[in-house]
């Protein structure tokens, strides 16, 4: 319900309904859903909802965040079903007249409320290498010089941040818990098309697994629920691709 402003050019408010899907190691055996009533602005963010909620309401509820700006990557949520970072994702965009249900990313272990074991999401990430691999002096003994053409061969896939929006919204990682899954691929994909890099061909042969870019089904949930904007399913083809070739 929109509560009319008592000010000129004060901001009008409204009470939305958040549902929140709880759980706590040390209590509960199976996680619970639990509501909220919270009186918010149209450019209010489910960030700031959480904060009021934890601040005023339930000191208990749990969740990762850190820069607010869509930067960090540490506030992604599933939110109506969605994957989604909660600090980019505006209440005026959500349907306010029914409730909102937020829960944490899956296929990745629960920690508490919405806080999950990221350790498994880093290990497929660091897995395949994703720094730059180059032996020896730069030829000025300065700096590995690039063309611009060069560096906008691989410049969308360096714009992640790590969320695992991407991954957790990916079937196949939700029921294979071996798949590199979209993050790592798109992180190995930056430094495999990077003209300087020299690690290549270690990254397509390790991308070249069963549980590599060959389980993935094509379904678009990573792009689509990626907050960066990152085409993630062109990414994984065009190292499927690579393989193929035997070469970036």
């Amino acid at each position: 319900m929109e509560h009319k402003p008592s000010v000129p050019g004060e901001v009008p408010t409204f009470t939305a309904t958040l549902i929140i899907r709880r759980f706590d190691p040390e209590v509960d055996e199976e996680p619970r859903w639990q509501d909220f009533d919270v009186e918010l602005h149209a450019t209010d963010r489910i960030l700031d909802a959480l904060h009021k909620i934890k601040w005023e309401q339930d000191g208990s509820l749990t969740f990762r965040r850190s820069c607010a700006h869509g930067v960090c990557g540490s506030d992604a949520m599933r939110i109506n079903g969605k994957n989604r970072l909660a600090c980019k994702t505006l209440i005026k965009d959500l349907d306010i007249s029914q409730p909102i249900y937020i829960e944490a990313i899956k296929g990745l272990p629960l920690e508490k409320d919405l806080i999950v074991d990221m350790e498994p999401f880093f290990d497929s990430f660091r897995s395949v290498n994703p720094f730059l691999m180059a032996g020896g002096a730069p030829k000025d003994g300065k700096e590995r010089k690039q063309s611009p053409v060069e560096r906008a061969r691989f410049d969308d896939t360096t714009k992640c941040i790590l969320c695992a929006a991407c991954t957790s919204s990916c079937p196949v990682f939700w029921t294979d818990g071996q798949y590199f899954g979209p993050a790592a691929i798109v992180n190995a994909h930056r430094f495999i098309f990077d003209s300087r890099d020299e690690g290549s061909n270690v990254r397509l042969d390790i991308l070249n697994d069963k549980e590599g870019v060959w389980r993935c089904r094509t379904t678009f949930n990573c792009t689509d629920a990626c907050p960066r904007g990152i085409q993630v399913t062109k990414a994984i083809a065009e190292v499927k691709q690579a393989i193929l070739r035997g070469h970036p």
